[in-house]
């Protein structure tokens, strides 16, 4: 008979539906003035006064977002809720309050959840955000994850995917590419180790873009960045599915065309190299590999001596006449039509 090499494992069955979100958001204090009250009773309460609200919710299904052979659960807490957040300040708001909830078979013991409430538990704390609510049921197909986030602005601070204007400046916040190949590394690591489970992985040199796959961060600090340079953006969106699709976003929107220039696409050393390694292409990595959660937006050109110079944004190009399209200005000056996909003709 086998040892159980995990002796403290705690049945969800013990503490039934109400005592395992009692114990689970026990630690959860509120923090935000807005926030009248939490977990514990039929609905959260909530008072923003003159300030209009935003709410965003996702959904991650194990198998399809995430695969917990190599996502360790308290990373996949924190995961959760930043993807969220990220979607409130793309309105250029300010995130308050996120409801979690999780379906889970019953393979999971107390302690894994845990742990992923430990990471939930981080980025509220990081981000200044507060814990109101959620579910928890059972599943029969591993581990489901909803999570809806809540933010408030003043009107005339919200920002929509709408408001570009030909001749507006594009502008991307960090780098791209880094999650994606990340993702890679992490998935040829699992097959090395399946064939060989005594195999430790040396992840050292891909520690950056691990950890913008495994961990990304919501860019809170650019939204307060631009409030502090006085820029208002013309549009935004955050970079979840890829560049290329979110410019497409904002295009479609805005009812403009864009010039993306290849040469302005921000790339860390690491995802080059990696690029490389894998035999990828650099600039398709960034164009639609996705998850980097770096925002996306559009200035007037006149706010651009504002933002010169700054080490936390690039501009990639400029918003055009919606007849000319959306295309992507390749390095030898060729113009190619952007897809959601990338494009297939870069290497022709």
């Amino acid at each position: 008979m086998l040892e159980d090499k995990n002796p403290s494992r705690t049945s969800l069955e013990e503490l039934g539906e109400f005592g395992l979100i009692k114990h689970l958001t026990k630690d959860f204090a509120l923090k935000q003035t807005s926030s009248v009250k939490g977990v514990g009773d039929d609905a959260a309460v909530m008072e923003f006064g003159p300030l209009k609200t935003v709410v965003s919710t996702d959904m991650l299904v194990e198998g399809v977002h995430f695969d917990l052979s190599y996502m360790p659960l308290k990373h996949l807490g924190y995961k959760s809720v930043i993807v969220n957040l990220s979607d409130i300040y793309a309105m250029n708001a300010q995130a308050t309050q996120v409801t979690v909830s999780l379906a889970v078979s019953n393979r999971f013991p107390l302690e894994a959840l845990e742990e992923f409430y430990a990471g939930v538990a981080l980025a509220c704390k990081v981000y200044e955000v507060d814990l109101v609510g959620g579910d928890t049921t059972s599943s029969t197909k591993g581990m489901l994850i909803s999570v809806t986030a809540i933010g408030t602005a003043d009107t005339e601070q919200l920002v929509y995917r709408s408001g570009a204007k030909e001749n507006d400046l594009l502008v991307v916040s960090g780098d791209l590419g880094g999650a994606y190949l990340g993702l890679q590394v992490l998935e040829r690591e699992k097959e090395v180790f399946k064939v060989n489970p005594n195999s430790q992985p040396d992840l050292e040199p891909y520690a950056y873009i691990v950890e913008r796959q495994l961990k990304p961060e919501a860019r809170k600090d650019i939204i307060d960045l631009l409030e502090k340079l006085e820029v208002h953006p013309t549009a935004m969106i955050d970079i979840s599915d890829g560049l290329s699709s979110e410019i497409l976003h904002l295009c479609e929107q805005s009812d403009v065309g864009c010039n993306l220039y290849e040469d302005k696409i921000p790339l860390d050393p690491t995802v080059i190299s990696a690029a490389e390694e894998f035999k990828m292409d650099s600039t398709l990595v960034a164009l639609s590999g996705g998850e980097d959660y770096e925002l996306l937006f559009t200035i007037e050109q006149k706010e651009f001596p504002k933002i010169k110079g700054n080490p936390n944004l690039t501009v990639l190009g400029h918003m055009t006449h919606k007849n000319e399209g959306a295309h992507l200005i390749s390095r030898n000056g060729s113009k190619i039509p952007l897809t959601a996909q990338g494009w297939n003709s870069f290497g022709n």
